[in-house]
């Protein structure tokens, strides 16, 4: 068996291969992607007198696909430069080149006959000991290897990514009675170690863990919406968020797959399941209604909703005609709103006997004991089917977790007043005392498995800040960060205000970790768990002083930001910011002095504060400025108005990194500054990188001058600002602040080269700031965004 896989072959170009081997390539594999040879030449193809003996109509499939990777939204690759890694070909031309491959990808057409013709060519040519697998989604991967090599058959195994590939975690691993074990734990440690994924390992069944039930829960919604005549919207309404599902609820997430997909899925597990549970997967008759008209969702531009103009309109099911979106709204789904603990709510949601609560808990009772019923069908354990659906569907918490957080026991009860059947290994955990599906002993947590519980395994590089918590390692705390012992000798400052916005108390915490790790630990970790890094200042706090002109206090809070940035700069161990997610404006202004950046693969950075009429503050301008001069190798020539321009653009107009590769595109990060696949690795991956920068005796970077570009640098960033201004790209207010934008970073009225102090720097940073706050148009900016959530061009 491989050792490792640097080199990949994906076969079928198609929606799922094609986004397969971008992120391989993101994560530096080469790949080589490979389609069949057309049988027929196109109009363009014709008038180019081009033959099937050509190249490029040879190649035509897979060349077209690597042309729609580099315009598809959301983007498949984390930087369009990844692509040089993706060679293409056909099945016919370049198969002996999948003897250099150490993992060969199906990814064809899903008719179990096409999949084996292509495994008994990938038979013939394939290297010895490399890796095979199927994508498939619902074909039967054991019956994929009839009449395949020992060899062959011991080393394949589905798997089957969701798409996108990039941004969906889920990977499911599918075993054969022939799979050898190694390399089944390969492959698991591969896909959560290298391409970043949550691995389940799923028994080989129709539609495997996620699908099947994903599947049948949306279709349970439906018939239930259906009995209970609600409209899309008031469904959409009440089966998102409020129940720990995402934002796209119900039917927004059904127009986002797409209908002919969800029809294609359910229809696999109606065509190979017993008569009892075919009229489950059934899909109602106003869906293939919709898809004969192709009202297939966002693909085809309408489906449950259509948009029209500004307006979102919703399908009325009865009239097949759009109307404004009606959403539910009563006085218990408002209360339950109001309750910030998931547990809390759906206990709430479930036991109250509305008429909204009488429909969540039909569907979620349903749910759940469909789970129950099919788990030693599907599944080893019901941790995988709780993994699943959360890394495939982004529930918040799993079935089994639902059923623990409203009450094994009184749901139990619930249902058999409703006539259900709860399955029988239920009530044999209940019998024996045991009343959770989880359970906590000590630092151990534990499952219910085969009658006993069992202790939850889980990957040695995630680490669990709450259980640290538990273990009273917190140096200090206050309302906005903790300061926390992670063990070897290294603190982890976390972030915990709303939104991870940085105020007063995280300016305090950061001053007082950077001392005491300078004393007794080896170095820190500036990371944390919530949904993003930070979100930037305290946009609330700010705008509330400028409006009482408190200029005083804005000018104190931002001096004392600047100098918590210097000490985390200048400390005398090593510091690493740990970026993830949104890390805007304040956010980006802690990780650009820390002594090195360990930021997960989605890290979307950026100095974002002239959309609230600001300018960075807090020394970012200066610090963009000075990476991308440290980029520089040292002796090469290099033009200073050049790094100037480009630091300026950045930043006036609010670029975001829309990945980790892209930000070192940006110089958000340095060369030196590493990436992180797997985001629940993160913490882990910086904590070493602290280990690694002290164990090899770290020394905090000299404190030096900065070249600018002065008075000649500023009337060419104002020439190129001005000229955006003119073609009407931004807007007067916009131009305003630009002008404060050029100054701070050419270093004021000095001339062209002059050397300055980084001191000198942050004081123009920070009047050019003082300067904006006050203004009337940066106000009202700062109201949008905190009321709309996005910029106001004013």
């Amino acid at each position: 068996m491989t050792s490792h896989i640097r080199k990949a072959a994906v076969l079928g170009s198609g929606v799922m291969g094609s986004k397969i081997a971008a992120h391989l390539a993101n994560i530096g594999i080469q790949v080589l992607l490979l389609d069949i040879v057309p049988n027929k030449l196109t109009d363009v193809e014709e008038k180019q007198k081009l033959t099937f003996q050509d190249e490029p109509v040879r190649n035509r499939f897979a060349n077209n696909a690597l042309k729609r990777l580099l315009k598809e939204k959301p983007a498949p690759f984390t930087s369009k430069s990844n692509i040089h890694l993706i060679e293409t070909g056909n099945l016919e031309d370049a198969v002996d080149k999948l003897a250099h491959a150490d993992w060969i990808i199906e990814a064809v057409v899903e008719k179990l006959s096409v999949k084996q013709h292509i495994f008994e060519l990938v038979d013939r040519h394939r290297r010895l000991g490399s890796i095979i697998s199927s994508n498939t989604s619902g074909v039967s991967v054991e019956a994929m290897v009839a009449g395949r090599s020992p060899d062959f058959r011991e080393h394949f195994l589905g798997t089957h990514f969701f798409n996108p590939p990039r941004y969906m975690k889920l990977l499911e691993l599918i075993p054969t009675k022939y799979t050898n074990k190694d390399v089944l734990a390969f492959m698991k440690k591969f896909g959560e170690d290298v391409l970043g994924k949550g691995v389940v390992e799923a028994k080989d069944t129709p539609n495997f863990i996620a699908n099947r039930i994903g599947t049948y829960g949306l279709l349970i919604t439906i018939d239930e919406m259906i009995k209970g005549e609600f409209t899309i919207g008031e469904v959409d309404s009440i089966t998102g968020t409020l129940i720990g599902r995402p934002k796209s609820a119900t039917f927004r997430t059904l127009d986002v797959v797409g209908l002919d997909t969800f029809s294609y899925v359910a229809k696999n597990v109606y065509e190979k399941v017993e008569k009892e549970e075919k009229e489950l997967f059934k899909i109602p008759s106003f869906m293939e209604d919709m898809i004969k008209r192709n009202w297939l969702g966002s693909k085809s531009s309408q489906g449950f909703y259509k948009k029209e103009g500004k307006e979102i309109l919703q399908l009325n099911l009865e009239s097949f005609s759009y109307e404004k979106v009606k959403k539910l709204t009563s006085s218990s789904i408002e209360a339950v709103k109001q309750q910030r603990q998931l547990t809390e709510r759906l206990k709430t949601i479930v036991y109250s006997e509305d008429r909204v609560s009488v429909f969540l808990w039909k569907i979620i009772s349903s749910t759940l004991l469909y789970c129950a019923r099919l788990l030693h069908e599907i599944a080893h354990d019901l941790v995988s089917v709780d993994k699943a659906m959360k890394w495939g569907f982004g529930w918040e918490l799993g079935p089994f977790e639902v059923w623990d957080a409203i009450g094994v026991d009184k749901a139990i009860k619930k249902m058999e007043a409703d006539g259900q059947e709860v399955p029988v290994w239920i009530r044999e955990m209940l019998e024996k005392g045991y009343d959770s599906f989880y359970k906590k002993e000590g630092d151990e947590h534990l499952f219910y498995h085969n009658g006993e519980y069992e202790k939850l395994v889980k990957n040695s590089k995630e680490m669990n800040l709450n259980i640290l918590k538990g273990k009273n390692r917190v140096i200090k705390k206050n309302g906005g960060a903790s300061l926390i012992d992670i063990g070897d000798e290294v603190a982890l400052l976390e972030f915990h205000s709303k939104s991870n916005a940085i105020g007063f108390d995280i300016i305090q915490m950061i001053n007082f970790t950077v001392d005491e790790i300078e004393g007794n630990y080896k170095g820190l970790v500036i990371g944390n768990k919530g949904k993003n890094f930070s979100v930037g200042a305290n946009l609330g706090m700010i705008l509330m002083e400028a409006l009482d002109d408190n200029l005083f206090e804005i000018d104190f809070i931002v001096r004392k930001f600047q100098q918590a940035m210097m000490k985390i700069k200048y400390s005398p161990k090593p510091i690493v910011a740990a970026p993830f997610g949104m890390t805007l404006g304040g956010g980006a202004e802690i990780c650009l002095p820390a002594s090195r950046i360990q930021a997960s693969s989605e890290t979307y950075i950026g100095l974002v504060e002239t959309g609230v009429g600001l300018i960075p503050g807090g020394g970012g301008n200066k610090e963009l400025y000075m990476k991308c001069l440290n980029s520089i190798p040292h002796g090469v020539e290099f033009d200073l108005q050049t790094i100037a321009n480009k630091v300026f653009e950045t930043v006036a107009t609010a670029k975001v990194s829309t990945s980790a590769t892209e930000a070192k595109e940006l110089y958000f990060l340095s060369e030196r500054d590493q990436i992180s696949i797997n985001n629940d690795h993160l913490l882990y991956d910086a904590k070493q990188l602290v280990l690694s920068l002290y164990e090899s005796g770290y020394n905090p970077p000299v404190r030096k001058k900065i070249p600018v570009v002065g008075e000649t640098g500023y009337a060419a960033m104002l020439l190129g600002a001005q000229s955006m201004h003119l073609s009407g790209y931004i807007s007067d207010y916009d131009f305003h602040i630009a002008k404060k934008l050029a100054y701070v970073i050419a270093g004021g009225k000095v001339p062209f080269g002059t050397e300055v102090d980084e001191q000198y720097l942050l004081d123009l940073e920070r009047e050019a700031f003082l300067s904006l706050v006050v203004e009337a148009k940066t106000h009202a900016r700062m109201q949008h965004m905190l009321t709309r959530g996005k910029p106001l061009r004013n």
